[in-house]
Formats: structure tokens, C-alpha cells, sequence
């Protein structure tokens, strides 16, 4: 199923960020928290595009079964990192052939050691081109990446948000969010995108913390904060990862209550390839229903007769 159709229907879309691991024994892990989590019946899944290209061939093959084997809906990243034209052009032809009706489109971050991102030869410069590209010849629901602390290569938000129209108008159907930790951003980055008519679905990403030093090398990676008072109680527990994932879990479910009671339109989860966190949560929400306390539209007058 379309994620936009998803987006439409009644209720929250909550989905699941995995990525393809490197060797055996990771693989039999997704797999298994791909089981774990089914029963949860998240509305989609999907599956990143490693650094530079790196895990494409694993991008596809995992995608593919997912949908193949496990019957869950999948959408696919792809980057322009590493890619001609024609090379794009032959993993969109075999997502469609294999099912796939989704796709995340990225820039993709540049290679290791490679200070800024230069277009491969033959190939795209932007996710904004490659958003266009998919749309001129696929018929693919296209999502989008944003960025509710500013991308960091932004100069500024009024610049992010300027050019994250541009995927929008080129064919996004919809965004999701990089990983955050205070949901004011959040609410915030939405306000600015909406008085700038951005007006698709803007799906917050949420991390259920397992291992605090893994998820603060993350942040420090793609500049997200981790709020000072969570950072304090993370460290007061002194390394001790079964309690950071108790906390990361309690932390998270509190941060999608109040999302969902706001009127998000769902959650995407950045699971790590983990399932205890993400089923913890997902279950919690499903349970407490925070949705249904979301603010509704307000009805729209009846015509007056003269």
C-alpha cells in the first residue's frame, strides 16, 4: 500500500527504520526483530542506504524480502551517493518489478574523508533532483528527509525549510523528520514549514534510547540535542544499559503520547535493528490510544439560506 493512502486513513501511520547489517549474524537479528515487531502491525517499514552507497545491494535485497517473505509494507531509501543516472534508473526498475511502492529520497551524506558533496559523474546533485527524477517516470509515493534542528549544512532555517519546498513541489508526498528529543522543536519546525506552504505530512522520528554512548555518537553525528535534563539522568545511571534502555524506553513513550495528543500523524522509529525498545513503545501507544485526545478540525458552518 501508497504511504500517502496510509496517511489518509483514520488513526496514527507508525513505522520502522532499520538498516542492512554487514554480516551474517546481523542479518538473522533483523530478521528476527522484523518478527518480533509484525504482530505490532506497523503500517510500513524501511530500510536506509548505508554511507556513500554502501549497503545498496543489501538495501534492495532486505527491501525485497521484507515485502516477499514477511508481507510487511516497505519503503526503500536511495541516495545519490555513488550513483549515474542509469544506475538509479535500474534499482527503481527493480523495486517496481519486486513490489515496492515506496521510496525515500535522499542526497545521501558524502563519502568518509570527503569534506563536501560532489555530484558523481553522470549522476544527481540534490534529493530535490532526485525527488524530480523518480517522479518524471516512476509511479512511486515519494517521502522526504527534514530536519526540525536545521540541517547542518543549512545556513539557516529559513534556508532549510526554503529548500525543502523544493522536494515537495518536485514530488514528495511526504516528510520524516530526523531524530529529536524535544518535541517543541518538533512543533515548531511544522509551524515554520506550514506558513511556508509546506503542507504534506510531516511524520516526527522517534529513537527509543538502548544504549545512551550509542545514540549520543548518533546525535553528534547528524547534530541532534539531546535535552540537558535527559543527558543528567542518562549519566546518573552510570553506564548501566539495561537501565539507560528502561529510561530510553519510558522517555520515548512520553514523547509520542504527547506528539500523537498534539496531532502528528503518526511515528517513525528509529529501532537500530532492535526490537525490545520500539515494541515497548508501540505497544504502550497502542494501549493508551493518545490519538483519539488530538484536537479536531473544526466543523465547517452550513451555508445560510436567504
Amino acid at each position: 500500500m501508497r504511504i500517502d493512502e496510509i496517511l489518509t486513513a483514520d488513526g496514527p501511520c507508525f513505522s520502522i527504520e532499520f538498516f542492512p547489517p554487514k554480516t551474517p549474524e546481523g542479518v538473522q537479528q533483523l530478521f528476527a526483530t522484523v518478527e518480533a515487531i509484525k504482530p505490532l502491525e506497523p503500517d510500513f517499514v524501511s530500510v536506509t542506504y548505508g554511507a556513500a552507497g554502501s549497503t545498496r545491494e543489501g538495501t534492495i535485497e532486505i527491501a525485497e524480502r521484507i515485502k516477499r517473505e514477511h508481507g510487511l509494507e516497505t519503503m526503500a531509501h536511495l541516495s545519490c551517493v555513488g550513483e549515474t543516472r542509469e544506475g538509479l534508473a535500474a534499482i527503481l526498475d527493480r523495486y517496481a518489478a519486486s513490489g515496492v511502492e515506496n521510496v525515500l529520497a535522499l542526497r545521501g551524506d558524502p563519502p568518509r574523508g570527503q569534506p563536501d558533496f560532489l555530484a558523481p559523474e553522470g549522476g544527481l546533485s540534490s534529493a530535490a533532483e532526485l525527488t524530480g527524477f523518480i517522479a518524471e517516470r516512476w509511479d512511486f509515493t515519494i517521502g522526504g528527509a527534514c530536519f526540525p534542528e536545521v540541517h547542518p549544512e543549512a545556513s539557516s532555517l529559513e534556508a532549510d525549510l526554503a529548500y525543502l519546498k523544493t522536494k515537495v513541489e518536485a514530488g514528495a508526498r511526504f516528510l520524516i523528520t530526523q531524530l529529536f528529543f524535544d518535541n517543541g522543536v518538533y512543533f515548531d519546525f511544522v509551524a515554520s514549514a506550514r506558513e511556508r506552504g509546506i503542507d504534506v505530512p510531516i511524520i516526527p522520528g522517534v529513537i527509543p534510547i538502548a544504549s545512551y554512548p550509542q545514540v549520543a555518537r548518533i546525535c553528534a553525528l547528524c547534530d541532534a540535542e539531546v535535552p540537558p535534563e535527559l543527558d543528567a539522568a542518562m549519566r546518573e545511571l552510570g553506564g548501566d544499559e539495561e537501565a539507560e534502555a528502561l529510561l530510553g524506553v519510558a522517555y520515548a513513550a512520553r514523547q509520542c503520547e504527547e506528539l500523537l495528543a498534539a496531532g502528528a500523524p503518526g511515528i517513525h522509529f528509529y529501532a537500530l535493528n532492535r526490537a525490545p525498545g520500539t515494541r515497548a513503545v508501540l505497544a504502550a501507544l497502542r494501549a493508551s490510544r493518545p490519538w483519539e485526545r488530538a484536537p479536531k478540525p473544526a466543523p465547517t458552518p452550513a451555508p445560510t439560506r436567504a
